[in-house]
C-alpha cells in the first residue's frame, strides 16, 4: 500500500522531471536561435563585403528613395557628381581610431538635381574651423565615391541631437538637412573614401566590422543543455537504484 509519505517523493521527482524538460526545451531553443543568428550574421557580412568592394554605382535618386533600407542598400559603393555646398557644413561628434573629434557632413548638390549629405571624413578638435583646413575645401565640380549609409536619427548614446544649439551626436540626415535649409535631401548619407591628396577631412574611415559571437553563444547554450540532461539522468538513475 502506497501512503502519503511515499507519494510525496514521487511528486517531487515528477516536478523535477517537468522542470528539467522545460529547461531542456528552453536551452535547446536558445541554442538553435543562436545558430540561426550565426547564419544571418555570416550572410550579412558577406553581403556587406561584396557591396563595399564592388565597382561604384550611381547613388539612388528620388524615385528609388522609398526602397532604400539598411538591408537592401547600406554599405553599397556609390558615386555622385556635382558640387559641395561648403557653407552648409555640419560637425558631428565622433570617436575614431584617430581619437575624438568630428565627422564633417557637407551637403552635395548632384547633377541630377537632388542633394545628399556627404560625410567627408574626420577632423580633430583643432581642425574644426574651416579656416584651419581651407586647402581641403572643394569649390569646383567633383565626383565623390563612397559607401551609402542609412540615417542615424535621434542622437548618440545618452545624448540627443540639439539642432538649436548646433550640437550633433549622430548623423541624422533629416534633422541636419532641415537645420541647414536643405530641401529635397536624400534619406541617406555617403561616407566618402579617402582623398588621394590626403589632408583634412580624413575620409575612408568607415569601420566594416560586425561582432559575431553567435557560435560561442550557441555552444554555451548547448553545453548548459547537456549539463542539465546529464544532471537529470543522474538523479533519475540514483532514484531507480534506490528503489531497487
Amino acid at each position: 500500500m502506497t501512503g502519503p509519505a511515499t507519494l510525496r517523493p514521487r511528486r517531487g521527482l515528477v516536478l523535477l522531471g517537468v522542470l528539467a524538460l522545460a529547461g531542456v526545451a528552453v536551452l535547446t531553443s536558445l541554442g538553435v536561435w543562436q545558430v540561426e543568428r550565426l547564419a544571418w550574421k555570416q550572410d550579412l557580412i558577406r553581403r556587406v563585403e561584396e557591396r563595399a568592394q564592388a565597382a561604384p554605382v550611381p547613388a539612388p535618386g528620388p524615385d528609388a528613395w522609398p526602397a532604400v533600407t539598411a538591408a537592401s542598400q547600406e554599405y553599397r559603393r556609390v558615386s555622385v557628381t556635382g558640387r559641395f555646398l561648403n557653407d552648409g557644413e555640419t560637425l558631428v561628434q565622433a570617436v575614431t581610431g584617430r581619437g575624438g573629434g568630428f565627422w564633417v557632413l557637407t551637403p552635395f548638390r548632384t547633377d541630377q538635381g537632388f542633394t545628399v549629405l556627404v560625410n567627408r571624413g574626420f577632423v580633430p578638435p583643432e581642425r574644426r574651423s574651416t579656416d584651419s583646413r581651407a586647402a581641403g575645401l572643394i569649390a569646383e565640380d567633383t565626383t565623390v565615391i563612397g559607401l551609402l549609409r542609412v540615417t542615424e536619427p535621434g542622437g548618440g548614446f545618452l545624448r540627443s541631437n540639439d539642432p538649436a544649439q548646433d550640437r550633433w551626436y549622430s548623423r541624422d540626415v533629416a534633422a541636419i538637412a532641415a537645420a541647414r535649409g536643405v530641401t529635397e535631401a536624400a534619406p541617406y548619407f555617403i561616407d566618402a573614401e579617402a582623398s588621394p591628396e590626403g589632408g583634412y577631412p580624413v575620409g575612408g574611415l568607415t569601420v566594416l566590422k560586425f561582432p559575431n559571437n553567435h557560435l560561442v553563444y550557441a555552444l554555451t547554450w548547448f553545453a548548459l543543455d547537456l549539463m542539465l540532461i546529464a544532471a537529470a539522468l543522474y538523479v533519475a538513475r540514483s532514484e531507480w537504484r534506490r528503489r531497487r
